[in-house]
């Protein structure tokens, strides 16, 4: 019998080069949020409406969850992320130049809708790869992915300083211009085998993945758990860090940001955790971290001690980061030629998760205070810890 040759693991370059275009791509879904004082009276945006923006660009990425990132189970990838960031780099342009607020909503929609792009790239990378290397290649991307998050707030509220709140989009357009370049020249091509699946087959199919796959509710649940606990700790932390316990300014702001990014360290680790086959333990550790950090951030608070705060940050980050990883190695194990669509239905979950945790932070911040804030993000995971102990997985390898 013929065996197949083993895939070669890319280069460490193109590893490298992927975990950079993620965290650059992402990073243009959060470019608007600090901004929104600054953009809302420029466009014209009534004061109520001003957190539409947000609202818009985070439903134009869960739309292009389902619409065009699976599409990599059908479309050869690399022609798929290159015309996914020429759109993005229209919309960025457009969001420089616009002068009303309905232009400036629609563009806000476009760009979240084609900032998905990084979620093509993410399973391109484990596709890529050899299945020994898979959990430490995943990481290394998803590094990177969550330090354009991390960084993402901090650049645009620097540079807004600087030159205004137009330029962020300038540049960030031009950076993604420079990407297609990159990647153009240094991706590899990757063209599904699909036997003949048109798009609408494609769309149809989720549903009954979604359903007989328990293994990706279950790791959606503890992942979506998670990435709203993240969400409430970065919603509500800058109204804290503004308010009279630590006084601290934009700039404050951004470079306490900047510190919280170091969790992103934590993503290479947990992908060679989960390649040790200790995906459970790894879950088991990142809910008790998270915990435990809004558990510090108490203590930080009544010590008033900023080092203490930024220090939980890192925690909460790094635990948030472990179970991405290794909750992302264990659905791209499952059945290669779904990849794509496995990968949407796991982020659009656990990115919904996330928008109803950024909703819920300011209400629980303004109506109770930082304590309700951490007693809810702590309380997030300890639920998805109850419910890892329901489904036997706590500590089974």
């Amino acid at each position: 019998m013929n065996m197949s040759p083993p895939v070669p693991t890319p280069s460490g370059l193109v590893i490298r080069l992927i975990a950079c275009a993620a965290g650059m791509v992402v990073a243009n879904i959060y470019y608007a949020q600090p901004l929104i004082a600054l953009i809302g009276p420029d466009i014209g945006l009534a004061p109520a409406w001003q957190g539409s923006v947000v609202m818009l660009t985070q439903l134009g990425y869960g739309c292009g969850m389902i619409g065009l990132v699976s599409l990599a189970d059908i479309v050869e990838n690399r022609r798929l992320v290159l015309v996914a960031l020429a759109c993005l780099c229209v919309a960025l342009l457009g969001s420089a130049l616009a002068s009303s607020a309905v232009v400036f909503l629609a563009m806000a929609f476009v760009v979240g809708v084609f900032a998905t792009a990084t979620q093509v790239l993410v399973p391109l990378a484990s596709h890529l790869s050899a299945e020994r290397d898979r959990g430490r290649v995943v990481g290394t991307v998803m590094g990177g992915l969550i330090g354009g998050i991390m960084l993402a707030r901090p650049f645009a509220s620097i540079l807004a300083a600087h030159a205004g709140w137009h330029a962020v989009f300038v540049v960030s357009c031009g950076m993604m211009l420079l990407l297609m370049v990159a990647l153009g020249r240094k991706l590899p091509r990757r063209q599904p085998v699909h036997d003949g699946l048109t798009y609408g087959h494609i769309l149809g199919s989720l549903g009954g993945l979604l359903a007989h796959t328990p293994l990706l509710r279950r790791r959606a649940v503890y992942q979506g758990a998670a990435f709203a606990a993240f969400n409430m700790f970065w919603t509500a932390v800058p109204l804290l860090l503004a308010g009279p316990s630590f006084r601290l300014g934009q700039t404050g702001i951004a470079l306490f940001a900047l510190a919280g990014a170091g969790g992103a360290l934590a993503a290479p680790v947990a992908g060679r955790l989960a390649d040790r086959g200790l995906t459970d333990r790894a879950t088991t550790g990142a809910m008790l971290m998270i915990a435990g950090a809004f558990a510090a951030t108490g203590l930080a608070l009544a010590w008033r001690s900023l080092p203490l705060l930024a220090l939980a940050a890192i925690v909460l980050d790094a635990g948030v980061q472990t179970n991405q990883v290794v909750s992302m190695r264990a659905i791209y194990m499952l059945r290669p030629e779904v990849r794509g669509r496995l990968n949407a239905l796991f982020m659009t979950m656990v990115f919904l998760s996330g928008a109803a945790g950024s909703v819920s932070a300011a209400a629980l911040f303004h109506g109770a205070g930082w304590s309700a804030v951490a007693l809810a993000g702590g309380g997030l995971a300890v639920a998805a810890l109850a419910r890892q102990v329901s489904a036997g997985e706590t500590f089974r390898r």
